[in-house]
C-alpha cells in the first residue's frame, strides 16, 4: 500500500515541478531559452539552402576570427582547446552528479533542478551557435570538386547495360590510379626521410603559403601535439580540429611517414575546409605539388591506402598484385600501420567511429565516415585535370 501511494504521488511532483519552471517568475529564463532554441533551429534548417550567406560568413566572420585565434593561440606549445575540453568534461560530470542529488531530494531541490536543467540546455545551445559561427558553417560550402572544376553533370545510367559499363569503367579507373600511386611510391621512397612534428608543421605552413591562396595562411595555420594522445590512439583518432579555439591537433606518437599528409589535412580544416573528403583532397593536392620528396611520399602513401583498400573489395587478386609491387620501405611502413591497428583495436574505437559517422551526417555530410575514402575518386579526377592543363595557385574556398 505504501509503494502504491508513493507511485501515485510521483506524477503530481513532476507536474508541480513543470508548473514551476513554466511560471511567471521564470519568464526571463524562458525567453532567453526560447530565443536560443529558435535561432539554433533556423541555423540548422535554413543554412544549407542559402549559399550566399556562406560567402559573407567566410569573408566577414570565419577568416578574421581564425586569423585572430591563430595570432592569439598559435604561439602556445600546447592546445588551449584540449584544456577547455577537460574543463567541459569536469563541468558535465559535476552537473550529472548535481542532478542525481537533486532528484534524490526532489521535494526540497526541485527549484535547483529546474534552474540547472534550463542553464544546461541554454549552455548547449550557446555552444552550438558558437560552433557554427566559429567554423561549423563551412560544412555548407560547395565541394572542392565543384570549386576546382573537377566534375561535370553526368546523367545517371538508364539501363542495366549502362550501369554495367559505368561499373566496369569505375574499376578500370581504380586499377589505373593504383598503378600510378604504386609507381609514385616507388619513385619517391628513396628520397623519404623522417621529420619531427615541429619540422613537419613548419614545412606544411610554408607549403600552404607558397602554393595556396588561403586567407589564413600567414597566421591561422598551426598544428600542435594533442594532450590526449593515448586516448586518441584507443579511439582510432589520428588528429582533429577544435572549432572553438581554431587549433589543430594530432597524435604526436604517430609514425613520421603519416604526419605530412595528416598535418596538411588538419590545416585544411583550419583554412575553412570542413568536409573530410575535401580536407583529404587538399592534403593530396598540396603534398603532390611540392617538390619535397617526404611530403610527396606521405601523400601518395595515404591515398594509396584508401585506393588499394577500395580495390581489394572489388578485385582482391589485383590489389594483392599491386601490393607485391611496392618497394621495401613502403611495405615496412604498411606493416607498422598494421601493428598499430592490431595493438589498439577495441570496441571503443568502433563506438567512436560510429559516433563520428553520425556527427558528420548531421552536418550535411551524407556519406558520413565513408567520405574519407571518397578522396580516391577526387584525387583521380585531379590527376586527370593535371594531365590536361597546368594548375596554378591552389584555390582554398
Amino acid at each position: 500500500m505504501f509503494f502504491k501511494k508513493r507511485g501515485a504521488l510521483a506524477p503530481r511532483f513532476i507536474c508541480k515541478w513543470l508548473y514551476y519552471i513554466c511560471s511567471m517568475n521564470q519568464k526571463g529564463k524562458w525567453i532567453s531559452l526560447v530565443l536560443l532554441l529558435v535561432i539554433s533551429c533556423l541555423v540548422y534548417f535554413l543554412l544549407p539552402y542559402y549559399s550566399g550567406i556562406i560567402a559573407g560568413y567566410d569573408q566577414y566572420i570565419f577568416y578574421p576570427f581564425q586569423t585572430f585565434r591563430g595570432l592569439l593561440l598559435g604561439h602556445l606549445p600546447f592546445s588551449i582547446g584540449d584544456v577547455l575540453y577537460i574543463a567541459g568534461g569536469v563541468w558535465a560530470l559535476v552537473t550529472v552528479i548535481k542532478w542525481v542529488r537533486y532528484i534524490i531530494r526532489f521535494r526540497a531541490a526541485k527549484v535547483l533542478l529546474a534552474n540547472s536543467v534550463i542553464r544546461t540546455i541554454k549552455t548547449i545551445l550557446f555552444f552550438y551557435l558558437l560552433f557554427i559561427t566559429g567554423w561549423g558553417a563551412n560544412y555548407y560550402k560547395p565541394s572542392l570538386l565543384q570549386e576546382w572544376g573537377l566534375i561535370h553533370q553526368i546523367p545517371p545510367p538508364q539501363t542495366e547495360i549502362e550501369k554495367a559499363e559505368r561499373k566496369k569503367k569505375s574499376l578500370e579507373n581504380l586499377i589505373a590510379f593504383n598503378r600510378i600511386l604504386v609507381d609514385k611510391l616507388n619513385e619517391y621512397a628513396p628520397g623519404y626521410h623522417s621529420l619531427s612534428l615541429i619540422e613537419t608543421d613548419h614545412k606544411a605552413e610554408a607549403i600552404y603559403r607558397t602554393y595556396t591562396d588561403s586567407k589564413v595562411k600567414h597566421y591561422g595555420l598551426k598544428i600542435k601535439p594533442g594532450l590526449f594522445g593515448y586516448f586518441m590512439r584507443r579511439l582510432g583518432v589520428e588528429g582533429y580540429y577544435n572549432p572553438f579555439t581554431g587549433e589543430g591537433q594530432i597524435d604526436a606518437e604517430l609514425p613520421a611517414f603519416t604526419m605530412p599528409f595528416l598535418i596538411c589535412h588538419e590545416m585544411a580544416h583550419q583554412a575553412g575546409i570542413a568536409s573530410e573528403e575535401d580536407a583529404n583532397l587538399m592534403a593530396y593536392a598540396l603534398g603532390t605539388t611540392t617538390p619535397d620528396s617526404t611530403f610527396r611520399y606521405s601523400a601518395y602513401l595515404n591515398i594509396w591506402l584508401y585506393a588499394n583498400n577500395r580495390l581489394y573489395r572489388r578485385d582482391s587478386a589485383k590489389a594483392k598484385e599491386f601490393d607485391s609491387m611496392l618497394n621495401k620501405l613502403t611495405k615496412a611502413h604498411i606493416d607498422t600501420l598494421d601493428q598499430i591497428s592490431k595493438k589498439y583495436q577495441n570496441d571503443y574505437a568502433r563506438y567512436s567511429t560510429q559516433l563520428y559517422d553520425n556527427y558528420l551526417k548531421m552536418q550535411d555530410q551524407k556519406d558520413g565516415i565513408r567520405s574519407y575514402g571518397n578522396v580516391v575518386v577526387s584525387a583521380w579526377l585531379l590527376e586527370q585535370k593535371r594531365n590536361k592543363s597546368e594548375i596554378g595557385l591552389i584555390v582554398v574556398p
